[in-house]
């Protein structure tokens, strides 16, 4: 399998902020951002793939900054690291004043993918980072991905001793 630029994944989405989608702070939802993130990064991920992705993880987002109504908001996405069937995906969210012009980063998150055909994990290109930024965040995410490891391991040890089960409110007294 031949690797791939990251250009091939890089996708920009951009929309509006609207009154609907702002907490008591009149500022956007964290949450609206987390989700358009994810929604960028898939298609950056089946873009490079050319299969199904399922989001794995999204490591932590950081919020660099509010994002108000008199802003548009912008989610950069593509891939910067791949394993045998994962993809890691870097966004950034950049708002601008609508008014004045004045752009800045909003939030910036690792997203990992995995490519699945017929609900089985599949193969996935190499990518191959050319421009600085690329390289930078190439080199990032594979020392977050070492990092990673031991994350899902304490994941998976807090999922055994958590229930699935309903307690009413006086059992947690």
């Amino acid at each position: 399998m031949e690797a791939l630029p990251c250009r091939v994944s890089r996708i920009i989405t951009t929309e509006h902020v609207f009154p609907n989608n702002l907490n008591n702070h009149q500022t956007l939802f964290g949450g609206h951002i987390v989700a358009q993130m994810d929604m960028a990064a898939s298609i950056s991920a089946t873009r490079h793939a050319r299969k199904l992705c399922v989001t794995a993880s999204i490591d932590h987002v950081d919020f660099l900054g509010p994002v108000t109504e008199v802003d548009y908001i912008s989610y950069e996405s593509f891939v910067v690291l791949t394993g045998k069937t994962s993809l890691i995906v870097f966004v950034k969210a950049v708002a601008e004043n609508l008014f004045s012009g004045d752009r800045r980063i909003a939030a910036t998150s690792f997203l990992t993918f995995v490519a699945l055909e017929n609900g089985k994990p599949v193969p996935v290109p190499a990518v191959l980072p050319e421009t600085e930024e690329e390289l930078a965040l190439h080199h990032l995410a594979k020392k977050r991905k070492e990092k990673i490891g031991d994350k899902i391991e304490q994941s998976k040890v807090l999922a055994r001793i958590l229930t699935s089960e309903r307690k009413a409110p006086t059992d947690l007294i």
